[in-house]
């Protein structure tokens, strides 16, 4: 008996593959480029604003921290000690930095005890009353500060600097002060403090820590300044010193800061004391 031979299964026809035309791709990448382009017209103004607000939060942040510091330290600045020069473009704003004071003793205890601060001649040490101020050598010890073009000018010897600081009396180099305080009072200076303001070189810088000179300082030499502030595009330091009113002076800072074709201008009055 003879088997049936199985046929053979017929195969699938070939299916036809369709690739895109030339034209199709066109379209398609014409189509992708006017949406990309409506896309980023409406994206452009948000991301354009987000950029300009945090560059003048920028802006503002440096004018704030340069104006902030400068106040801080006006505010324990010697009474009559700013002094303003200009050069050229460039503006130098002085001043004595105090870290305390106190009071001097002015007459001998019983029996002709203690050591008086004497302005009759030079003297080398003082008995500190009440209270010892934080000092340490090296400072200055000033009495009645009347400033450049007095009698009385810290810058000019009437400053003493201290060589030993004991718990209630201060060694000093030998120093004749010009005028006792009526409240028998002095002060103790920590260092000369310049603020440099120059638009040219685009920059706010600060120096401290040099040594006291009757001629101003354009810059302080041998000390490096610290950058408060860069992009300064104009700058100007003034200093009223009230003469009629003598207790209060004025220090006015003007301050703009450019970026990206965009300024930012501050202005800022500072009172100091001028009483000594």
């Amino acid at each position: 008996m003879k088997r049936a031979r199985s046929r053979p299964q017929a195969r699938p026809a070939p299916r036809l593959q369709r690739a895109f035309t030339l034209a199709e791709m066109l379209i398609v990448m014409v189509v992708t480029g006017i949406v990309a382009a409506v896309v980023a017209v409406f994206l452009r103004a948000p991301i354009q604003g987000y950029f300009d607000s945090e560059r003048r939060a920028r802006l503002a942040a440096g004018l704030h921290t340069a104006a902030g510091r400068l106040q801080r330290d006006l505010r324990l600045a010697l009474p009559n000690s700013v002094r303003v020069a200009q050069v050229g473009a460039i503006t130098y704003l002085e001043f004595l930095q105090t870290s305390g004071g106190g009071r001097y003793r002015a007459e001998p205890g019983a029996a002709g005890s203690g050591d008086i601060l004497d302005f009759t001649a030079a003297d080398t040490s003082f008995d500190v009353l009440g209270a010892t101020p934080a000092a340490q050598a090296g400072q200055y010890v000033v009495v009645s500060n009347f400033g450049p073009g007095s009698a009385s000018d810290a810058y000019a010897g009437n400053a003493a600097q201290l060589t030993a600081v004991g718990a209630a009396n201060f060694a000093i180099a030998a120093t004749r002060f010009v005028l006792a305080s009526p409240s028998n009072r002095f002060q103790v200076v920590e260092t000369p403090v310049t603020y440099e303001c120059n638009p040219a070189a685009g920059s706010l810088r600060r120096y401290s820590g040099y040594a006291l000179s009757a001629s101003q300082p354009q810059p302080p030499a041998g000390v490096a300044g610290t950058l408060l502030a860069n992009q300064v595009s104009a700058c100007s330091m003034s200093y009223d010193a009230n003469p009629a009113a003598r207790r209060m002076g004025t220090v006015v800072l003007q301050l703009a800061l450019s970026e990206g074709g965009e300024t930012l201008t501050l202005l800022q009055q500072v009172h100091v004391s001028n009483q000594p």
